[in-house]
């Protein structure tokens, strides 16, 4: 246990629910289930992650983190060198779950409407007739985003995070669960065009894949050979089954000092002389459903700082701006969040 964790369980965590703690603990439905039944998220949360690393070899963390977003209701940027599997995670991903997925190539003449929809004039019925877009799935695979104008990469604005598209003054609501995972190569810069902060600022995470161990490598050069093992990935639940776990996330018990404790983390961003941009309230917002996806996740139903610690990074660095003075210095936001956790301490109750 460490000492925030610890913490913690001497402000608030007695005032948690007290049944079902342990791991695979079993989240009641609450009222609005409509099939009456509990949610075991850890059991659907293992049973997702081992259908995605049969894909996706050698990442663990990075299968749980995306996980975590899902459930979290939030999206995911997925950024690293070519050829490391971001597309694949992120069409694993899409592939294990048995709901409308679209995949959008982004490229420099992509247009907003390609994304959102366009309304076409019907010649029979003399009326305006609405096309959706790539957009209205329950998973949109956002492919090299960065590769797409300004222009093309705010369509992506509104139903990021209102989950819902407006054409020509009409607004149609997107299904649940709605989630984008987008991929970018941060290293070449030459065609593309940066995401703006306001895009930025609506993913719930960013993550690099990283480079595979060597076992993990050797084994993708025996078994990918002669077949790929996403075209045998087969759902192992539906988007129904997603709603419910993303609702039963969405009850977990967060103790006050560990909200204390979120607010005062992203304060602290703030407050950094090494930022000129630090974390807004969105980011505090997403940061604790985050916590909250990553506790059930591990069985337990209240959040503990450890949860918050764990996706502290990946929920804030990309959303943060350095100050000329910390670029030239080499610091990154990453290790800028990392100091922070270790100076913010948690709150005690009074």
């Amino acid at each position: 246990m460490t000492e925030s964790t610890a913490a913690l369980d001497a402000a608030g965590t007695d005032a948690a629910p007290t049944s079902g703690t342990g791991v695979g603990a079993v989240l009641d439905g609450g009222p609005g289930h409509h099939t009456g039944a509990d949610v075991d998220v850890a059991a659907e949360g293992a049973r997702l992650a081992a259908a995605i690393s049969r894909v996706v070899e050698g990442k663990p963390d990075v299968v749980r983190l995306a996980l975590a977003v899902l459930l979290a209701e939030g999206h995911l940027l997925i950024e690293d060198v070519p050829g490391v599997g971001k597309t694949t995670l992120a069409k694993a991903l899409a592939r294990s779950i048995d709901g409308s997925v679209r995949r959008i190539q982004f490229t420099p003449d992509l247009l907003p409407s390609d994304v959102t929809g366009v309304a076409v004039y019907d010649q029979e019925t003399r009326a305006f007739e609405f096309k959706p877009g790539a957009v209205f799935a329950n998973i949109v695979v956002a492919d090299e985003i960065n590769r797409a104008s300004p222009k093309t990469q705010s369509a992506l604005l509104e139903c990021m995070e209102e989950r819902q598209v407006t054409v020509d003054g009409v607004t149609y609501e997107l299904a649940r669960p709605f989630m984008v995972v987008a991929t970018q190569n941060p290293l070449e810069m030459e065609g593309t065009y940066p995401l703006p902060e306001a895009q930025r600022d609506r993913f719930t995470a960013r993550v690099s894949m990283g480079y595979p161990d060597r076992d993990a490598e050797l084994a993708m050069l025996d078994e990918r050979a002669t077949t790929d093992p996403l075209t045998a990935l087969t759902p192992v639940t539906d988007a129904a089954s997603v709603r419910r776990l993303v609702d039963a996330v969405g009850r977990l018990h967060v103790a006050e000092p560990l909200r204390r404790y979120v607010v005062s983390l992203v304060e602290a961003t703030r407050r950094s002389p090494d930022l000129r941009l630090g974390a807004s309230p969105r980011a505090g917002l997403q940061l604790l459903r985050a916590a909250r996806a990553t506790a059930a996740l591990a069985g337990r139903d209240h959040v503990l700082p450890d949860d918050v610690q764990a996706m502290a990074v990946p929920v804030l660095a990309h959303r943060l701006l350095l100050t000329p003075d910390a670029a030239l210095a080499r610091r990154d936001t990453q290790r800028v969040v990392t100091d922070l956790l270790a100076t913010v301490p948690v709150q005690r109750t009074r």
